[in-house]
C-alpha cells in the first residue's frame, strides 16, 4: 500500500474530492482488512479539510437493529450508541438520503455527542437497498457543508461500498 498525499487544505473544495476520492479508492484495493481501511478512510478525510471537527462511521448494530453503534473515527470522543429516530444519522438511515445541517441548533433532536459541533453532514452507506452504516462528519463552523459537499461525499461511498 501506498501512503496517500497530503493534500493542501488550502486548495479549493472541489480540487480536495478530485484527489482524495482516487486516493482513497487506491489506499483500500489492495488491503483487504474492513477495520484498517475504514480507519484510514475516516483519517484521510479528516486531514483533507480543516474544517471537519469529527468524522467517523456509525453502523446498523446486527444484534440490536434499532440502533446504531460507533465504528472508526477521527476526533474527539463520540456517542457509542444512537437510537434509530433519533439525531441526524439516524434521519439519514430512515430517509436513506444524505443530510446536510448547516446549524445543528435549529434541528430537532440534534444529539450533543460534540458540543462543540455546528454543523453536519452525514452520508448513508446503502448496500442492497439497505442502509447498514451512516459516514457523520461534524465541522465546529456554521454552514459548512454544500452540496458540493453532498455529492462528492456520496461519490466517494459509492467508491468504496465494495469493502462492505
Amino acid at each position: 500500500m501506498n501512503a496517500l498525499q497530503q493534500i493542501n487544505i488550502e486548495l479549493p473544495k472541489e480540487e480536495k474530492f478530485r484527489i482524495l476520492i482516487p486516493q482513497v479508492k487506491s489506499l483500500i484495493e489492495d488491503e483487504d482488512n474492513f477495520i484498517a481501511n475504514i480507519s484510514n478512510i475516516t483519517s484521510a478525510i479528516k486531514y483533507t479539510f480543516d474544517d471537519i471537527s469529527w468524522v467517523g462511521f456509525y453502523f446498523i448494530d446486527k444484534s440490536n437493529p434499532g440502533q446504531l453503534v460507533l465504528g472508526p473515527f477521527q476526533g474527539k470522543v463520540a456517542c457509542t450508541r444512537i437510537a434509530i429516530g433519533k439525531g441526524v444519522c439516524s434521519a439519514s438511515v430512515l430517509k436513506k438520503e444524505t443530510i446536510v445541517v448547516p446549524d445543528v441548533e435549529k434541528f430537532p433532536g440534534h444529539i450533543y455527542c460534540d458540543p462543540d459541533a455546528r454543523s453536519e453532514i452525514v452520508i448513508p452507506v446503502i448496500k442492497n437497498n439497505d442502509v447498514i452504516a451512516v459516514l457523520d462528519i461534524d465541522s465546529n463552523k456554521l454552514n459548512t457543508f454544500d452540496d458540493t459537499d453532498k455529492k462528492k461525499f456520496e461519490v466517494l461511498i459509492k467508491n468504496i461500498l465494495s469493502i462492505f
